[in-house]
């Protein structure tokens, strides 16, 4: 039997460090598909009818760090700040998201051109902070990116919804990722539908006759409209607009789209315990002893991870098949 244990500590901006010593629940999402992954830590409002008072130790921009596990092996869950402090249903309820919370602030108007996805992600940082890296393997380049009265999120966010990249921050280790989907590599794990998948709303869409095609539309910087297309022609047709790019930016992105749209892959999620550690970005190889045809690596684009007194749960959700 194995017993659970968990570890949160606070930060203030002063330096001094709290370690939380009781909790009613704590859930953390993270998504290839969301800029943040986020955290909630739920606490009781009284203890033993004595109110519990936070504000004069911890508030917005605490530095927050999670860890959970059995038996004293402990793995570290989230790595972030404070956001919000809540009172809701005699509860406590303390709002994290990861280091896009630093970026949620203004950068100077600049217009680039040329450019790619690297230099701006790298002017977002510059100007925000420094100490952050950047880790970009996507190439996309940029006839003129501009950027006005915006936020490294704002920028952050249309870099995302133009290229479909996967963009997310390691805080722990200071790093601003972004990558093509379903690129990047973060690990390898093992389910079995027989051995430790608890609970499964999984769904396998083969997607046989799927058809489509994308086209990426541009308006580069003489006003001219310029389309590039990829998959099936007569397919199910969707249509990106992107800002001004070259066209073998935009045939990458249109490559990509198609995959997203027909890759073969499971829908739903699937309930598993905290062992064995698994993130977005990982591969799942996933087996089901009725189904063989079924087992392969899929790519991970989402986990939630929950504790409370019912005990530990991740909930993995599977994307495309990767083999």
């Amino acid at each position: 039997m194995l017993n659970i244990d968990w570890y949160i500590q606070f930060k203030n901006k002063a330096g001094k460090s709290f370690q939380l010593a009781l909790m009613a629940e704590c859930e953390i999402i993270s998504s290839v598909d969301n800029l943040a992954d986020t955290a909630t830590i739920v606490l009781p409002e009284a203890v033993m009818n004595a109110p519990l008072n936070f504000e004069n130790k911890i508030a917005r921009g605490t530095e927050v760090v999670i860890k959970m596990g059995y038996d004293n092996k402990l793995e570290t869950e989230f790595t972030g700040f404070i956001q919000d402090i809540t009172n809701n249903d005699s509860s406590l309820k303390i709002l994290c998201e990861d280091a896009l919370f630093l970026f949620r602030v203004g950068v100077p108007d600049v217009e680039l051109k040329p450019t790619t996805v690297t230099k701006v992600a790298q002017y977002i940082v510059d100007n925000i902070d420094s100490s952050f890296k950047v880790n970009c393997n996507y190439e996309v380049n940029y006839e003129k990116f501009t950027i006005h009265q915006a936020t490294g999120y704002d920028v952050l966010k249309k870099l995302q919804e133009e290229t479909k990249a996967d963009i997310y921050f390691d805080t722990e280790n200071k790093v601003l990722h972004i990558h093509p989907p379903y690129v990047e590599k973060g690990g390898e794990v093992f389910y079995s539908m027989q051995k430790n998948i608890e609970n499964s709303s999984l769904e396998f869409n083969n997607k046989l006759d799927a058809k489509v095609e994308v086209i990426v539309e541009s308006t580069d910087v003489k006003g001219n409209v310029k389309q590039v297309s990829a998959g099936t022609t007569g397919g199910n047709r969707v249509t990106l607009k992107v800002g001004a790019m070259d066209e073998a930016s935009m045939k990458r992105i249109a490559n990509n789209e198609v995959i997203r749209q027909s890759a073969a892959g499971y829908e739903g999620s699937f309930d598993t315990w905290l062992i064995p550690m698994c993130k977005p970005t990982f591969s799942a190889r996933i087996k089901d002893e009725d189904y063989p045809e079924k087992t392969a690596w899929y790519f991970v684009t989402g986990v939630t991870t929950s504790l409370s007194e019912a005990g530990g749960r991740r909930t993995i959700t599977p994307g495309i098949k990767l083999s």
